[in-house]
């Protein structure tokens, strides 16, 4: 199994996973438009050439970035692969100069495990809101916030 950035080729395999997952009301669905024009925020876990997992880091400010449309693929799931990207997502923050890594979910559970703890969503900052305007669940967001701060 190997790590890497996402490829165009990869946005059909993506919408698949997110939307099995959102289907399930256990993640947001994600449209293909915003998948093609957030390719480059994204990572995957391919196996045997196939994706197995995917998710996203956008950057939203200069000591800011979060982790989105996290989903590993059913039967991969305890693998340590959704641990795996995330790590991947932290290295890559960490590179860039970014020191607060968060992510809005349902799996607060699984970030916490990570290292993220769960935060009020007032700590974030009003830009973090800008594309949550047009979420079906606006403005009653029942996700929950989780926070990295990297040393």
């Amino acid at each position: 199994m190997i790590y890497r950035k996402a490829r165009i080729s990869d946005v059909e395999a993506i919408h698949a996973l997110i939307t099995h997952y959102a289907n399930e009301g256990l993640m947001l669905a994600r449209s293909r438009a915003l998948l093609y024009e957030h390719i480059r925020d994204f990572t995957v876990a391919e196996d045997n050439g196939k994706v197995i997992a995917a998710g996203g880091l956008h950057i939203l400010w200069e000591d800011l970035a979060e982790v989105r449309a996290l989903a590993v693929a059913p039967e991969y799931t305890k693998q340590g692969i959704g641990r795996g990207l995330v790590n991947s997502f932290v290295r890559e923050a960490w590179e860039l100069g970014i020191l607060r890594v968060f992510s809005l979910t349902y799996q607060a559970v699984f970030f916490k495990k990570c290292g993220f703890r769960v935060v009020s969503k007032d700590v974030l900052p009003h830009k973090v809101w800008k594309e949550c305007i047009d979420c079906p669940k606006f403005p009653n967001c029942d996700e929950t916030a989780v926070l990295l701060e990297i040393n």
